[in-house]
Formats: structure tokens, sequence, C-alpha cells
């Protein structure tokens, strides 16, 4: 007796659902970032120093880029509900075990695992591209990734508000008791996606290899992304230094500048739209050239906060405009692969700002605010170039694996 083959079904994603995805996404994403404005009063109940303390954050760091290379894969190979409930779970123990931590080496160690946990917004956003119509799948990308935006720009406002009347354990807690919390929307709600691939994980590995070598339109994508973001990080990485020296501002300040990055998660929304309608490499273009704007504003502006505020926004809407644009582009190749096609994205994405925030690091002391918008506007006049030198590979066919 034989049976039919049964056709694997796509779950609906209702704006139900997408919210759920979006919110879950904003909430895990601040997991990264609320240690950061705790940095000193972690470093004074220690007894460490501030560049001590700091190695917290670039554990939580490590941690987030070890999760998404290492397992956000996985979600091609098990069922992506079940990986992220796992995830879920080993966040909640490591974000307590951050709060209960009695020396600094635990929480050292604690950070590394919340990032490693945190990689659900990794899952989230294939996922909400796995499930959304073709002809709709950049506006739902651009939904999620405005809550993902959202979450890193409060995150860290949030964290600087409550370790400053609760002390800074109290972050961890409150930030455990909102994963039980999404945790459950997600049990309850979130549809399961069943995997495509059928191989051993050293194949899987493996393949990521493949996928690079394959296909042209991801290369594309990973290196664009990648100097964008050196561009992003170059600026926020230095701007506090500035309005310091220029107008004798400190971190709190800075912290508040950020805030006007929001208009980053509406250009993630709008551009998310307009990817769905216009083509996706023409359409970064000009994304890239707000960009290459945003460092002339800068350099125009090192003693007026108006024309800093400008060119922030400038700044954000063209790297987070490029930044769906691109995952338009990668979201689009292979159904099958969409966690490992991602998974080299954005690493790719966190190699470059980690060698945008080193570059500018180390052209402060000798060149200051000059030094920093000369390096955004080569970078992203080399990012322009890269763009217009690859026309003929945005035609190639998407890779198989």
């Amino acid at each position: 007796m034989t049976t039919a083959p049964t056709l694997k079904k796509t779950p609906q994603l209702t704006n139900f659902t997408l919210w759920i995805m979006t919110i879950a996404t904003g909430l895990v994403v601040a997991n990264i970032y609320y240690n950061q404005p705790l940095l000193g009063d972690i470093a004074i109940t220690f007894h460490v120093s501030s560049g001590t303390a700091g190695h917290i954050s670039m554990a939580t760091q490590i941690g987030y880029a070890a999760g998404m290379f290492f397992i956000a894969p996985l979600a091609d190979m098990f069922k992506r509900k079940k990986l992220m409930l796992f995830a879920f779970a080993a966040v909640i123990v490591a974000l307590l075990g951050a709060a209960m931590a009695p020396n600094v080496h635990l929480l050292l160690f604690a950070s590394f695992l919340v990032g490693a946990a945190s990689l659900i917004p990794q899952l989230l956003v294939p996922m909400a591209a796995h499930l959304a119509k073709p002809h709709e799948r950049g506006k739902k990308i651009g939904v999620v990734m405005g809550g993902l935006l959202i979450g890193i720009l409060l995150s860290r406002t949030l964290s600087g508000f409550v370790g400053a009347n609760f002390g800074w354990r109290a972050m961890f807690y409150i930030a455990a008791g909102l994963m039980v919390v999404i945790g459950l929307m997600i049990f309850f709600f979130l549809p399961e996606v069943e995997p495509d691939y059928k191989g051993t994980y050293k194949q899987l590995m493996g393949s990521l290899i493949h996928l690079f070598k394959a296909e042209p339109k991801l290369r594309f994508a990973a290196l664009r992304g990648a100097l964008c973001f050196a561009c992003f990080s170059a600026f926020w990485t230095t701007i506090v230094f500035l309005l310091k020296q220029n107008f004798g501002l400190g971190s709190d300040a800075a912290g508040l500048f950020g805030l006007v990055g929001a208009f980053g998660a509406v250009a993630a929304g709008l551009m998310g739209r307009l990817s769905d309608k216009m083509d996706a490499y023409k359409l970064s273009f000009f994304t890239l050239l707000l960009v290459l704007l945003s460092f002339i504003i800068f350099i125009l502006s090192s003693h007026s906060i108006t024309g800093l505020v400008i060119g922030v926004i400038v700044l954000d809407m063209g790297v987070q405009a490029t930044h769906i644009s691109n995952q338009s582009i990668i979201f689009a190749l292979n159904a099958e692969a969409r966690n490992r096609i991602n998974t080299i994205y954005m690493v790719s994405y966190f190699i470059g700002g980690a060698a945008g925030t080193l570059l500018v690091s180390s052209l402060w002391n000798h060149y200051q605010w000059t030094g920093v918008c000369i390096s955004g506007i080569t970078l992203s006049t080399i990012a322009i170039v890269v763009h217009l030198l690859n026309h003929k590979s945005m035609q190639n066919r998407p890779a198989t694996v």
C-alpha cells in the first residue's frame, strides 16, 4: 500500500502574526544593548576599570555574532518555532545569570550567552520573508526591521532610566521577565515552519561556503551592507567624542541624540514598500547617495547641532533603507536556504561594522572629526562604485544547494 505525497503548506502571515514577530524582534534585540548605559555602575559594583567593564558589551556582541553564525543556520534544518523557544529558554537563564552574577568574570560569561541566545531576530526576519507573499515581501520585512531598529534605539534609554532608579541588576531581571512574556506569545500564536534541509550540521555549515561562492547577488549585498554598516558604526563610535569636544555635552546627551535615529524605522517601512514596487538595484543607488550625502553634511556641521541632527536623519535613512533593499534581494534567492543566506549577510554586516569602528578609533586621535567624515565619504563612495560595477551580477539566476 502506498500513500500519495503530501504537499507542505506554508502558513499565512496575518497582521496579528506580523506584529507579534515585530514586537518580539524589538524586545529581543534590546537584550544586546541594555548593558551599555550600565557599564559605569557595573564597574563601581565590581571595583574594576571602565575598560574592563567595556569588555561586557564586547562579550555580548561577540556572543551575538557567534549565535548568528553557528545557531541561526539550524533554522533551515529544524522547526523554526521550536528552535526559537529553545533560544528563549536560554536567554532567560542567561539574563538571570547576569542579574545575579557575583563577579565580573561570571557577568562576562553570562553576557556572552545573552548575546548568543538573542539571535531570535535573525530567525524572525527570514521567517517573515518566508511567510510573506512575494509581492509583499519587502513591506513585511520592513515592518519587522522597524521593530528591530526601535528596539535598538529605545533599549539604551530604558536601560539608563532603570539603572539610575533601580540599579543595574534590575534591568536584567526586567529583561528576563519580558522574555518570558514574549516566549509565551511565540509559543501560543506563532505558526510553525517545517524545515527543508535534510543534511547533517557539517554539511549545513559547509553549504554556507557554497552559497557564498555560487551566488553573486549574495556577495554583492554582503559587501554593500558591510560598507554601509562600517559608515554607520564610524559615526556612532565617535559622535560622543565630538559632542563632548565641541559642545561640552556628555554621554547622556549622546544617548538622547541617538533617538533622532528613530527616523530610520520610518525609512525601513517606506523602503520596504518601495522595494516591492521598484527594482531593488536601482532604488539602492539613491539610498547609497544618502549615506554619502550625510557625511558631507557632517563635515560641514562639526559646530552645528542642527546640522548634525539633519545628518543623522539622512545617514540612518540611507543605511537602513539600503539594508532593507539588500534583504529584499537575498531573501528572493533560495527559499530553502534563507536562514543560511541571512547568516552570511549578517555576519558580513557585523564585520563591516567592526572594521568601521576600528578604523575611526585609530583615526580620531590624529585627524579628529575631519578624519571620521573623510572615512565615511570614502567608504560610501566605494559602496556606490561597487554598486555600479555589479549591474551584470544582479541579472544572474539564484543559486541552488
